[in-house]
């Protein structure tokens, strides 16, 4: 709205500006930032729960709309060191975390569920990681790292999709998956338990398989993905909060936001995404204000695989972002080629 209206809203000065969910403006060449900029206002706040969600460049894409000039160019602000950076914002950054806050929250419990590739799977897992570990190797050498980083993306994903199910991409495919398997175990057990689970992933090629999966064992379920109409998506989560059935699968992109689903008391990952702050926001469908029972996290990583490296990537990309906001804080930066050669134990 402000950026088709621009041209009106421009000519006010107006004393308060809020900025709700202010990480749309973490790219400052978008439209929508420069409208952004172009206000008048005397004083200005900005809300997120996510202030980074892929590097620290969408944090100087905020402060130059809140306070031009704290931070130098965006050339120069590339070269300071995390910690510089952090103490520069500190003085203008308030955090409240959900326990600070919601008292009355319960508990959330995280949780690794590692599963192991069956015979067939690891068949196929180790032939494409040694296809593209040569395919990456030959490319980082001619063609360098940014010509050839979509195709080395590409090349991650087939592998992180055999982790899934290498159906996803096989069409003649015939073996299990370790991590289906998983997941059907994990759906068993929470139902006879009497749990309420919401299952996520980023594949919804991946969430048809599971859809087909269930049907045959006889469980109900809801579905959810990014073909899913807005007012489906509102009337699913009514339903599936007031207790109709016991399952919902979600695409992890399309329905990561905007939804409450506090009807659910078990959260599973089935697969991880680079970034780990769109993971929080998924586990946040459950774990929100109106939540009664303890709230149960599960991240399903296939061992001795690619997951494990992204993972361990996630993990260094919190710390970074943990020293300039304040412990707590999920992100994850855009791969570097040192990532990508860690993933693929490129030396």
């Amino acid at each position: 709205m402000v950026r088709q209206e621009i041209d009106v809203l421009k000519q006010e000065t107006y004393p308060i500006l809020f900025l709700d969910e202010a990480q749309a403006i973490k790219n400052n060449a978008t439209k929508i930032s420069k409208a952004i900029r172009s206000l008048k206002a005397g004083k200005r706040f900005a809300l997120s729960g996510t202030p980074i969600e892929n590097s620290l460049d969408e944090l100087w894409s905020l402060f130059h709309v809140l306070m031009p000039g704290l931070f130098p160019a965006k050339k120069d602000f590339k070269k300071l060191a995390p910690e510089k950076i952090a103490r520069i914002v500190r003085p203008f950054i308030l955090r409240r975390v959900k326990q600070d806050v919601l008292t009355e929250l319960p508990d959330r419990v995280d949780s690794l569920q590692y599963s192991e590739l069956t015979d067939d799977q690891k068949k196929v897992y180790l032939a494409y990681l040694s296809k593209i570990q040569e395919e990456t190797a030959a490319q980082l050498k001619t063609e360098g790292f940014q010509q050839s980083r979509m195709k080395i993306l590409a090349g991650l994903t087939r592998l992180r999709q055999i982790c899934c199910h290498p159906g996803l991409f096989l069409d003649n495919y015939e073996g299990e998956s370790g991590k289906l398997l998983q997941l059907l175990d994990l759906i068993e057990t929470g139902l006879a338990n009497n749990h309420r689970l919401l299952i996520f992933s980023q594949f919804s090629s991946m969430l048809k398989v599971m859809a087909e999966k269930l049907t045959e064992a006889g469980y109900d379920f809801f579905y959810l993905d990014g073909q899913t109409k807005s007012q489906a998506r509102v009337e699913m989560a009514e339903r599936f909060n007031e207790g109709e059935k016991p399952i919902f699968l979600i695409s992890l992109k399309a329905g990561g936001t905007g939804l409450n689903l506090t009807g659910a008391d078990t959260v599973i990952l089935y697969d991880l995404w680079w970034n780990p702050a769109v993971e929080e926001q998924a586990a946040g469908r459950a774990h929100r204000m109106g939540q009664k029972e303890v709230v149960h996290v599960h991240r399903l990583i296939a061992e001795g695989t690619i997951e494990e490296k992204i993972y361990q990537l996630q993990e260094k990309k919190r710390e970074l972002i943990d020293t300039v906001i304040q412990p707590g804080e999920t992100t994850s930066q855009s791969l570097s080629e040192e990532d990508i050669k860690l993933l693929l134990n490129l030396t």
